[in-house]
């Protein structure tokens, strides 16, 4: 029952510790000591070096670790037409701690064109060996959600069904893009989904002026409509994420309230989905998964600290998601990356590495 196609029974959700030498790289180049060609060459050096990590720990599947990224979602908004980064009032609000202050705004038509991301991309493909690499990229559902109606020029978009079908064309044209630069494996992030699940934030939503429900329901017409005509040969998986930023969360709340929406209509080939701890509630929303070949990839594995998980209780738990979802279609991974942002997660290198050798121990003898 092993999987020799993506996503694979063990798998990994994209970014690992930054490195010293990407860390000392990326200060020399803000003080102006090395030029944007030396940053990149320490990159592709650190990037050769995880990915050999990651097929040393026995994964099939290999990610650039987002080295070259300082955020999961901006370094890729960035990239886009019709946006442009500005510098927030306040950062985002995580349990305790807050992320440095940025924002996004629409303040042009989305578009697509000759984005960055897609030389990382074929680099990653260059060094990646006989493993799968995979590439990890924000779900659209992230560019709208976070600041609404206010970061969108209403002069360019009066209407937003015009803005949705953009951006839904905008992300098309991205997988399509990664898909002619050689791309097989690609993932969406999506911290939207655990948004909608959490009393908290479908309170702040409705105070906004937006109905959680409703958004669902646009988010997933969204993603249908960036998916239509994707290659056969092509892997998308979609990643469900409370929030990693230095250990901690935002939201909280099993998927139960997003979960006929989410699992019943959109049409990914895969579901990363965390469950490392009670945040996540229980798998009966499993049960809304369509039987076939659709994967979820249970995020069993925490990434917030580095205490080693026992095996056969995780293994228990995957016997208990099989209640509500055939054990055929799922598949093991950490709940979400080690560092979505720079300044990485409260664990050490080795911890990270043990983790991910834990992974692929279990995966081979469950499966």
């Amino acid at each position: 029952m092993q999987r020799h196609q993506a996503p694979f029974r063990a798998d990994v959700v994209g970014s690992f510790l930054r490195p010293d030498a990407i860390k000392q790289a990326r200060q020399q180049f803000a003080q102006g000591d090395i030029t944007a060609e030396q940053l990149r060459l320490v990159e592709n050096e650190a990037i050769r070096q995880v990915v050999q990590q990651q097929c040393d720990c026995g994964l099939h599947v290999v990610t650039d670790g987002e080295f070259r990224r300082a955020w999961w979602h901006f370094d890729f908004f960035d990239g886009l037409e019709g946006v442009e980064r500005y510098d927030a009032q306040a950062g985002i609000q995580f349990n305790g701690v807050q992320t440095r202050a940025h924002g996004v705004r629409v303040t042009g038509k989305l578009g697509f064109g000759d984005h960055p991301m897609l030389d990382d991309f074929r680099y990653l493909k260059s060094i990646s060996g006989d493993a799968q690499p995979k590439m990890t990229i924000p779900s659209p559902s992230v560019l709208h959600f976070r600041g609404g109606r206010k970061d969108i020029d209403a002069t360019v978009y009066p209407e937003l069904d015009a803005y949705f079908d953009d951006l839904a064309t905008t992300w098309r044209d991205a997988i399509h893009a990664f898909y002619a630069a050689g791309c097989r494996y690609l993932q969406l992030d999506d911290t939207v989904w655990a948004y909608l699940c959490s009393d908290e934030q479908r309170r702040q939503i409705r105070e906004r002026g937006d109905d959680p429900d409703e958004l669902a329901r646009i988010y997933a017409r969204v993603l249908n409509k960036a998916l239509e005509g994707k290659p056969a040969d092509l892997t998308v998986g979609l990643h469900v994420c409370r929030g990693n930023f230095r250990s901690t969360w935002i939201s909280e709340g099993g998927y139960e309230p997003v979960a006929e929406v989410l699992f019943g209509s959109v049409n990914v080939d895969a579901f990363f989905l965390e469950y490392d701890n009670d945040r996540s509630g229980d798998f009966a929303p499993l049960r809304f998964v369509r039987p076939g070949s659709q994967q979820v990839v249970l995020g069993l594995i925490t990434t917030k600290n580095g205490e080693l998980e026992n095996p056969d209780g995780v293994k228990a738990r995957l016997q208990e998601a099989a209640k509500y979802v055939d054990l055929s279609q799922i598949c093991l991974s950490p709940q979400c990356g080690f560092a979505s942002t720079e300044e990485g997660n409260t664990l050490t290198e080795a911890q990270q590495w043990d983790k991910v050798r834990l992974v692929t121990r279990i995966a081979q003898q469950v499966w």
